[in-house]
C-alpha cells in the first residue's frame, strides 16, 4: 500500500468534495434548445456508460475508453459548462482548472494524461470516447424531439456529423429509431399497464 500523507487524504476529501459539484453545474446547451435539462455528473456518467457499450462494439479497451468519459469533463466543476455558443466568445481554460483541482491528491500525472488523451483524439479509445460524448447528446435530443420540440432535429443532424467512428454511427442510427421510452413501456404487454393496478 502507499503511504499517504494527511496533507494528500486532506486534498483528496477535497477533490471529492470537488467532484460532487458536477451534480450541481447544468449543462447549458439546453437553454438554447429551449427544452431539456440534465447536469455535467448525469452527462460523465451516461457517456461513460456509452463509451464502455462503444468500446465493446469496437473491440478496444473498455476500461479506458470509459475512464476517459468519466473524467472528461471533470474541469467543469470549476469553468461550468462551456456549450457552442460560449465557445465562440470566451476562452475555457480547463487543463489549467483540471491541474487546479488536482494538486496534491497524487492523482495529477494518471487523470490530466486521461483528459490530454481525450481532448487530443490520437488513438482509437479517444475516437469512441468522443462518439460517447456526443451520442449521450443524441439520446437526449431524441427524448426532446419525440415531446415535440422539432428544433432538436437541426441539433441532431450536427451531432451526427461529428461521430468519427463506424460503431458509434450505428448506434445513433438505432438511438435515433426508437422510441426513448420503449425500454420499459413498449417492451411490456399493453395489458398489464392495465391489469397491474388493478
Amino acid at each position: 500500500m502507499t503511504k499517504i500523507t494527511q496533507s494528500q487524504l486532506e486534498r483528496l476529501a477535497d477533490f471529492l468534495h470537488e467532484a460532487g459539484m458536477l451534480r450541481r453545474i447544468p449543462r447549458s446547451g439546453y437553454a438554447f434548445l429551449g427544452t431539456g435539462e440534465e447536469n455535467v455528473a448525469e452527462h460523465s456518467y451516461r457517456a461513460a456508460v456509452i463509451g464502455y457499450v462503444l468500446a465493446r462494439l469496437a473491440g478496444a479497451d473498455a476500461a479506458r475508453v470509459t475512464l476517459l468519459c468519466l473524467f472528461h469533463d471533470l474541469h467543469e466543476a470549476r469553468t461550468g459548462d462551456f456549450n457552442y455558443v460560449n465557445h465562440r466568445y470566451n476562452e475555457c481554460r480547463a487543463r489549467e482548472a483540471l491541474e487546479d483541482a488536482l494538486e496534491g491528491t497524487g492523482l495529477s500525472r494518471e487523470i490530466l494524461a486521461f483528459f490530454d488523451e481525450f481532448e487530443s483524439v490520437r488513438n482509437l479509445e479517444a475516437e469512441l470516447a468522443r462518439d460517447a460524448d456526443q451520442l449521450d447528446l443524441l439520446c437526449n435530443l431524441a427524448a426532446e424531439l419525440s415531446k415535440g420540440n422539432a428544433f432538436a432535429s437541426e441539433w441532431i443532424e450536427n451531432a451526427l456529423k461529428r461521430l468519427r467512428t463506424a460503431p458509434a454511427r450505428e448506434l445513433a442510427e438505432q438511438i435515433l429509431r426508437a422510441d426513448p421510452n420503449r425500454w420499459w413501456y413498449g417492451r411490456m404487454d399493453k395489458d398489464w399497464w392495465v391489469k397491474k393496478g388493478k
